[in-house]
């Protein structure tokens, strides 16, 4: 039996982060015995049944390195420094200290970049030249990895692998469903969540829709779900309601009765699209641009949301008519490939 130390953005209560941990749970050989590195330990232990160490505790990260025989580093946008510096420098750092302690080192589904820089571009470079083996999400991470002379197996982002739970939640709830999920971020001001909301309003008046607000990180996001969901029942009491849950299958398996899904986080698109639903975005990120334009689905660059509400309500009520049958293929196409990712941990 191989022990394996597993890190990345985990037990930081971002459901799509633990939905890459879960899938990478899934993905590893019978013959791994994982320890999670964890910002939770706790939590995770009690979320996926799995063991987990302190992330911050030095002497505690150095014994379980001697334990151990891998170091599996991903996934998500690790290497990156552009919501902090400081992210290149810890997972670099423990990326260096696994090789030197002559641990099998392995990039998982890594989405390199942007990093802005020198320090963060060096730090990188060496940390993925020392792998033994990569694969990354996108393609332009391969050419960025690729100009430092670094391997890589291309793959779609690995949760549209993950096997999803079915929720029991709609017995009573009518179509159409909207579901929503929006995460703070500088660029959501004020007033373009007021028109996103104003947008809800009038597509509820015009299909008497049920909104379901989802927020994927609560610490985050649910201020803004509360916000809109009261908005909302102020106009068409008992059609919006929350739904909070941490379980990434289950999160995943909300969107199975889902009609139509807006979303800003990547991980929101891609659970709501591979469980059938209709998809419709709002890009705060190129990862999120990328995507829509794989997908070719309807949605907007954050910055650039148009003004005028009901521009955004004639959007969503054509995607409300239109199914994602011409997608569907695609669709099939990215679970399959993402299995990929599979490959370097075998």
């Amino acid at each position: 039996m191989r022990r394996a130390v597993l890190c990345g953005y985990y037990g930081m209560g971002n459901g799509g982060d633990e939905a890459l941990l879960a899938t990478l749970l899934q993905m590893l050989p019978k013959d791994i015995q994982p320890l999670v590195l964890s910002a939770s330990p706790r939590a995770t232990e009690n979320l996926h049944q799995v063991k987990a160490s302190d992330r911050y505790s030095v002497f505690g990260l150095i014994n379980e390195f001697k334990r151990s025989d891998l170091f599996i580093w991903g996934g998500g946008s690790l290497m990156q420094d552009a919501t902090s510096a400081r992210n290149p420098i810890y997972y670099g750092g423990l990326m260096g200290l696994a090789q030197g302690m002559g641990l099998q080192t392995f990039a998982w589904a890594q989405g390199v970049g942007p990093l802005k820089r020198k320090l963060s571009q060096w730090i990188a470079k060496r940390a993925f030249q020392g792998c033994n083996a990569v694969s990354v999400r996108d393609r332009h991470s391969a050419e960025l990895l690729a100009n430092w002379q670094v391997k890589s197996i291309v793959a779609p982002d690995p949760v549209w692998a993950l096997e999803s739970s079915p929720m029991d939640l709609y017995g009573d709830i009518p179509s159409p469903r909207v579901a929503v999920v929006l995460r703070s971020h500088p660029a959501l001001t004020s007033c373009r969540l007021a028109t996103i909301t104003e947008a809800l309003q009038n597509l509820q008046a015009q299909t008497e829709a049920h909104v379901l607000l989802v927020p994927f990180q609560p610490s985050q996001d649910q201020a803004i779900a509360q916000a809109i969901c009261a908005s909302l029942n102020d106009k068409l009491p008992k059609h919006s309601q929350i739904i909070i849950q941490k379980d990434p299958r289950k999160l995943k398996g909300i969107f199975r009765g889902v009609d139509l899904a807006i979303a800003m986080r990547l991980h929101g698109l891609i659970m709501a699209a591979a469980e059938g639903c209709q998809c419709s975005a709002i890009s705060y990120d190129p990862k999120v641009s990328y995507l829509m334009e794989d997908l070719a689905i309807s949605g907007w660059e954050l910055e650039h949301l148009p003004d005028d509400a009901q521009v955004l309500t004639e959007t969503w009520v054509k995607d409300l008519e239109n199914s994602n049958q011409a997608i569907a293929p695609r669709i099939h196409q990215l679970k399959k490939q993402a299995l990929i990712h599979q490959k370097i941990l075998l």
